[in-house]
């Protein structure tokens, strides 16, 4: 019998279901020739393959099929994990804007999946790019807000310790971002598509850090024929499941 609540698997199975369809992507592409492997050199000059951007790799068949497949279900399970950590905050922080707030942008962060993952970069790259900016954008400004969250509920006296960690992962998020861009713009595409694939791993590490408060909450839908059945009771419930 366990003694904690299940709904703590749901962050790291989603972390590394999510990580596990991203390198199918990647590997497929690379098996096509699309895109060079991530720890070559790239010369785009001397043949036909492309750096390894994940939006690159996933701009063509077979590849992108699997790309929009793991984009739409990581947007809806992540959208679901953030109403989730609404519920488990709700009522225990001092300034519910906050977790508002934090819900809003993650939610439109998640939304911006399903945009690069259905507009391939090469078909309609504006609207992929505005997909990319809400993902990276927002889903980093979401790190910052839950990590400050963390640290002022405090919740059963775990909060400092897992907001230090949340902290140095948004930082190092936020540093792959910059230096993600920077080397865009230099044209060091090797180097600015490493920084890629490290700025989304470390977003799914930070997603998967909410195990740590989820085994203490346990979350149910309530279905009733009484009307005006108090909605609250159907939230979240402290305790293992």
């Amino acid at each position: 019998m366990v003694n904690f609540s299940l709904w703590a698997l749901l962050p790291p199975i989603y972390s590394v279901c999510t990580a596990a369809g991203l390198l199918m992507v990647y590997f497929i592409a690379v098996y096509n020739k699309n895109i060079t492997p991530l720890g070559s050199q790239y010369r785009r000059r001397n043949g036909s393959l492309y750096p390894p951007y994940m939006s690159i790799a996933g701009n063509f068949p077979p590849a992108s099929c699997v790309f929009s497949e793991v984009m739409n279900l990581a947007a809806f399970v992540g959208f679901f994990i953030a109403v989730f950590r609404y519920l488990q905050l709700k009522g225990k922080i001092d300034k519910p804007w906050l977790n508002i707030s934090s819900l809003v942008v993650f939610s439109i962060s998640s939304f911006g999946m399903t945009i690069v993952g259905n507009f391939q970069v090469f078909t309609e790259t504006n609207i992929h790019n505005v997909g990319a900016i809400l993902v990276f954008g927002l889903g980093t400004l979401s790190c910052w807000l839950q990590s400050y969250i963390t640290l002022r509920v405090n919740l059963k006296n775990e909060g400092k310790m897992a907001a230090i960690a949340r902290f140095l992962l948004s930082g190092s998020i936020t540093l792959c971002m910059i230096l993600y861009f920077s080397l865009m713009s230099q044209r060091l595409h090797m180097h600015a598509s490493q920084c890629q694939w490290a700025l989304v791993m470390m977003l799914l590490i930070f997603i998967s850090t909410f195990a740590i408060e989820f085994r203490h909450s346990s979350f149910s839908i309530l279905c009733t024929d009484r009307p005006g059945y108090p909605f609250h009771h159907s939230e979240t419930s402290e305790g293992p499941m």
